[in-house]
């Protein structure tokens, strides 16, 4: 890809979401996409953690911070090296945003400005339960359709971050590539695609 022949950026992507949202599809092919690692946050989780999901039940601060702070570490490893990395995770909060933009060894606490960027993968809440609803009925992924409720109620987005908001009912392909020209600068028609919160 043009946009990183010579100097690639030292950067992290966060597609960002709620469950069933496409997450680990879209964040894989983009990965693939842009020649770098893809990290699922969901491979992270502590057995207790999946297993509190499977029954139902949400996560709580508790549960969840020791585990931004290990996604936190592994975005970091990636951005000392040099590398571009690509991560899929809720990142529902702004809090747990903060947790993971401080990978950036340069970022200021509350600046927003960091070398970590989301993309929130913008999808309708009947799309999600009908993609949950199927993923459940395959016993393809540990969280139950039952958290959606609890994690659409848990999205907290801050016009000041500067969150990328993705149509996310569009081709995955389309979605890379909107994602890689808006990240990179590159030229393509995407108004149908994206737009800033």
């Amino acid at each position: 890809m043009d946009a990183l022949d010579s100097n690639p950026p030292r950067m992290a992507v966060v597609i960002m979401g709620v469950c069933g949202s496409g997450k680990s599809t879209i964040g894989n092919l983009l990965a693939k996409a842009l020649d770098c690692s893809f990290l699922d946050a969901d491979d992270f989780h502590p057995e207790s953690n999946k297993d509190k999901m499977k029954r139902g039940i949400a996560l709580s601060d508790k549960d969840r911070i020791p585990w931004l702070e290990i996604l936190r570490s592994a975005l970091r490893e990636h951005l000392l090296s040099q590398n571009i990395v690509v991560l899929g995770c809720s990142a529902l909060q702004k809090g747990y945003r903060e947790i993971l933009r401080s990978a950036d060894p340069d970022y200021t606490q509350g600046s927003s400005e960091s070398v970590v960027k989301f993309v929130l993968l913008d999808v309708r809440a009947e799309v999600i339960a009908a993609r949950l609803e199927k993923r459940a009925a395959e016993g393809n992924h540990f969280m139950p359709p039952s958290l959606l409720q609890s994690q659409l109620d848990s999205l907290q987005l801050d016009p000041s971050e500067g969150i990328l908001k993705v149509d996310a009912t569009q081709s995955p392909n389309d979605l890379v590539s909107g994602i890689q020209a808006l990240i990179f600068g590159q030229k393509l028609d995407i108004q149908d695609l994206m737009y800033w919160s």
